[in-house]
């Protein structure tokens, strides 16, 4: 009687219990459609960790008046351009450490931490009556914030493959809606005894503290926003060997042990994207800090003598704009574009719009509203659209478990420029003050020259040989 044949072994487990990632794989295999839970979560998150970034340059140019540091108004862009870079040379200094800690412990309690630092550090900066004090505050804010390279990592990881530019649009949308509400909080806020005397007195808290209220609300917000992270899923892998687990799909046994080994630093798709993600980030940091300074500016210095609650409610519109970009517009844009085509039309199109700001100090009422508004909310759209297509490159060049620590040097690099984008620009633009009668390019319009070129730069590192593109 031939023997019979041994039973069939049991399928392998695709997941492994107690494991956060793989209970995240799960739910991602059993739901086909978009996680607005957890998309929710980002959204909110990365809001409360971007909004101080940009709350202080509606009133940094009165915050340097009041500190008492320039000697003359033309110094003030000087003075002004260190102070906005001081965030960015504290999150330079630690970005590659929180990026390698969310590899470790996961990217739940780097995001919880760096929303309790914005409660802490940001409401230190409201109450700071000396310079040293407010750089101080902006630079362990900055270093203690590391919320950018787990939070992209995240994105991409709650959603399927299909959903991670929505995933990822979503951070940079949010963080852009961050980097335009917080002004927006900062113009409207700001200097409450001057603005709205029959609510608040000179010999009041928020008095002799003319900047405390819009940090104090930003706080309050990033609070609440802290307690909700309780909710907030895990989605790192904690078992050994994740990177050759079985994929979670019933038709896919892929291993990425090779692709993992392989070192960040010779990954030329992750490189080159992180290069031209930083010349962006350059030009993005920069064109911020310069449209605060020259719309407040006096006219006779080539600006539009707008008060700090007209410019945060320029940038009120123009993140609403984002928001409608983003719900309605961005993804028919990404899915016929692709990453690299838009990032591309996105540049050569915010060329001539910078080029017709300082033009605008010609107009006047309506005429000068619409062409602001309108220049405002476009370019916004623009470098929403430029800064996910190359966010999105980095994330596929690598796989989950090099995530953290590649945008970790992504926010690293980008840290670095976007410190030396404020306090460049506010170096250029003080420069560019005194130099009202100049032959080549006079006054504001070197500062917007310099712009341009910055992008051209960006828009060249989009092609080949510059830019390698990765398989996925």
């Amino acid at each position: 009687m031939a023997e019979e044949a041994p039973p069939t072994p049991p399928a392998t487990s695709l997941y492994v219990d107690g494991c956060p990632g793989c209970a995240i794989d799960r739910k991602k295999a059993t739901n086909k459609g978009i996680p607005y839970k957890e998309l929710f979560f980002v959204a909110v998150t990365t809001i409360a960790s971007a909004l101080p970034i940009s709350s202080l340059f509606p009133f940094l140019y009165y915050m340097i008046e009041d500190l008492h540091v320039a000697k003359t108004e033309q110094d003030i862009g000087f003075y002004a351009g260190f102070l906005g870079a001081s965030y960015f040379v504290g999150r330079f200094l630690a970005s590659i450490f929180w990026g390698v800690v969310a590899d470790r412990i996961g990217r739940k309690p780097i995001i919880v931490f760096s929303v309790f630092s914005v409660v802490i550090f940001n409401t230190l900066f409201g109450v700071s009556m000396k310079y040293w004090m407010a750089i101080t505050t902006r630079l362990i804010l900055g270093a203690l914030n590391g919320m950018l390279a787990p939070i992209k990592a995240y994105s991409i990881e709650i959603c399927r493959p299909e959903h991670h530019a929505l995933g990822l649009s979503i951070v940079s949308t949010a963080w852009g809606i961050g980097l335009v509400v917080g002004p927006s909080i900062g113009g409207y806020l700001a200097r409450p005894a001057q603005q709205y005397p029959n609510i608040f007195s000179d010999k009041s808290t928020f008095g002799r503290f003319p900047y405390l209220l819009p940090c104090l609300c930003i706080s309050f917000f990033a609070a609440v926003v802290l307690v909700s992270c309780i909710w907030l899923p895990e989605t790192l892998h904690k078992h050994k060997n994740i990177d050759s687990e079985i994929e979670m799909s019933t038709e896919s046994r892929t291993p990425q042990t090779e692709h993992g080994e392989k070192s960040l630093y010779k990954n030329w798709p992750l490189m080159s994207a992180i290069i031209a993600y930083c010349i962006f980030t350059l030009h993005d940091t920069a064109y911020s800090e310069i449209i605060s300074l020259w719309t407040i500016s006096d006219r006779r210095y080539g600006g539009l003598s707008f008060s700090s609650k007209e410019v945060g409610q320029l940038l009120a519109i123009a993140g609403a704009g984002l928001i409608v970009y983003q719900l309605l517009i961005y993804r028919p844009v990404y899915k016929f574009l692709g990453c690299v085509n838009s990032c591309r039309a996105s540049s050569a199109l915010s060329i001539p719009l910078i080029a017709a700001y300082p033009f605008m100090t010609h107009l006047s009422g309506y005429r000068l509203g619409l062409a602001l508004y309108s220049a405002a909310i476009v370019k916004g759209a623009l470098g929403m659209t430029i800064l996910t297509g190359t966010s999105l490159l980095q994330n596929y060049a690598v796989p989950q478990s090099q995530r953290g620590a590649a945008n970790g040097i992504a926010a690293t690099a980008m840290s670095f420029f976007k410190a030396i984008g404020p306090a460049g620009a506010g170096a250029v633009f003080s420069w560019a003050q005194k130099r009202q009668h100049a032959a080549f390019f006079p006054g504001d319009q070197i500062v917007f020259f310099i712009l341009n070129t910055v992008q051209c730069i960006g828009l060249v590192l989009t092609f080949k040989p510059f830019l390698a593109v990765p398989e996925h």
